[in-house]
């Protein structure tokens, strides 16, 4: 049996009485995940983590967001910068004497992960834009996107480049994007590191339009092919430009001409397929396939404000922010539940108001995994009658999708426990209707999946005596 995993997995286990827990705390590897239990892990089981000196037990309590108060507070001062790092980045809600004393950290790394955490206090935030380290100053601007006009000024005006290139960006860490003050628009325009993203912001004169759609920055003509104010014959021009991403954004703008989008759309996918084949590639063709791959996720919010007329668009991006809009008629959501595209599928699954079971089953049998997390199936609920049907499915994923039932009659359940799929069984493994001896032979047999066993030993099912014997297997 691989007593590891089963360790780490009876130390997520919700039923765990708190005497075991205090014997698994000698294992590393088991402590660490004990450290992150929310819901009863008091400040004398901390204390315990803590005494071992151990900087990895540590590490794993402050990344547990809801340690108590005092736990907290010694954890700020602790000699680790990674465990000073971790609560000031991942945990919500610390008071605002911990956030001080962690923007103050003589660590840059910790000061960084302070900026980052929407959590902390505004006048506190607010004094990391002048902070003595550019690294900090860069991570406040790309993530507080609502700071106030005197931070956004001051970090707009940064000495360093590279603090007011993040402050005035194209792309930020959360949105919506801010808007920079008119008063320096002239001044972002004229600096090479922030007249990109100064692009978007500016009123257009026919001179200043010009300058922009002949700019020798590829970043610059892009930004201003997304320009809300584009003349017509500056977004001809830029149609044509030598550059594939300043054409995508051409192919994405509200008023291109359908027959202008398609010729675009062909020629990135020409130059994405040459690269898919190809040995040797050009450099057109990988800023093809770039373009596209940003195409892939895009939202396009023209479209999502007004989707009806694009559920059967030719191009999969603009279905898939279709898929995304609102109050779309049931005909045009089966449609898209229908797409040829997977990923337009998953996402209509995602934005369907009442996706029925069946539905739902029709798209969760297409669906191919992705970048995208999760499945259709996390959208809808499951009669259990289907549930129970999908538990002798051919198809091990849709078998997988069984244990959702939490009325699973036993012996279903212990078939599924049996399932030659090592997903199926992780997926059985904590149901509270798995007969105990089912459970027990996850853990007893040696099932060579990890994690199976780590599954069916965190199942509040467990016995104590069965607990109490992975501990004693393992010397604890």
């Amino acid at each position: 049996m691989l007593i590891d995993k089963a360790l780490t997995g009876l130390a997520r286990n919700p039923a765990l009485p708190e005497h075991l827990l205090r014997r698994l705390l000698d294992h590393q590897e088991a402590c660490g995940e004990a450290a992150r239990r929310r819901t009863d892990l008091t400040e004398e089981l901390a204390d315990g983590i803590l005494a071992f000196g151990d900087d990895w037990r540590a590490l794993s309590l402050a990344c547990n967001p809801e340690l108590p108060p005092a736990v907290r507070r010694t954890l700020a001062g602790h000699a680790d910068d990674m465990v000073r790092s971790a609560l000031a980045s991942r945990a919500p809600g610390l008071s605002g004497y911990v956030f001080a004393a962690l923007a103050e950290d003589p660590s840059a790394k910790v000061r960084t992960d302070v900026a980052r955490n929407g959590d902390t206090p505004p006048a506190i935030r607010a004094r990391l834009a002048d902070d003595p380290d550019p690294a900090v100053r860069i991570e406040l601007a790309q993530w507080w996107v609502e700071a106030p006009e005197d931070v956004r000024r001051t970090l707009l005006t940064d000495e360093d480049p590279k603090v007011r290139a993040a402050a005035c960006s194209t792309y930020f860490r959360r949105t919506p994007h801010p808007v920079p003050p008119a008063d320096l628009h002239a001044a972002l325009l004229a600096d090479p590191v922030t007249r990109a993203g100064a692009v978007r912001h500016v009123a257009l004169d026919a001179a200043l339009a010009k300058e922009l759609a002949e700019d020798p920055d590829d970043d610059v003509r892009a930004a201003f092919a997304a320009h809300p104010d584009l003349p017509a014959g500056l977004r001809d021009a830029l149609a044509e430009d030598a550059s594939p991403l300043v054409r995508a954004e051409i192919f994405v703008r509200e008023d291109t001409p359908e027959e202008q989008r398609a010729s675009i759309h062909k020629e990135l996918t020409d130059g994405a397929d040459r690269g898919d084949a190809a040995f040797a590639v050009t450099e057109e063709d990988l800023l093809c396939q770039l373009a596209l791959t940003g195409l892939t996720f895009r939202d396009i919010p023209w479209i999502r404000a007004d989707p009806l007329p694009h559920v059967d668009s030719p191009y999969a991006c603009f279905r898939r922010s279709a898929a995304a809009g609102r109050d779309l008629p049931a005909e045009a959501v089966d449609r898209l539940l229908e797409d040829e595209d997977n990923s337009v599928r998953h996402t209509m699954a995602a934005h369907a108001p009442a996706l029925s079971p069946e539905a739902a089953e029709r798209v969760e049998r297409r669906h191919q995994r992705s970048k995208v997390r999760g499945r259709p199936a996390d959208h809808t609920t499951f009669p259990p009658e289907t549930l129970r049907r999908f538990a002798t499915d051919a198809d091990p994923r849709i078998r997988a999708l069984a244990p959702r039932d939490p009325d699973l009659p036993a012996a279903l359940a212990a078939r599924l426990a049996a399932d030659d799929d090592h997903l199926v069984r992780r997926e059985v493994a904590p149901h509270p209707n798995l007969p105990v001896a089912a459970l027990r032979a996850l853990l007893a047999d040696g099932d060579e999946e990890e994690s199976v066993v780590a599954a069916a030993a965190s199942s509040p099912a467990l016995p104590v005596e069965a607990m109490e014997e992975l501990l004693a297997q393992a010397g604890l």
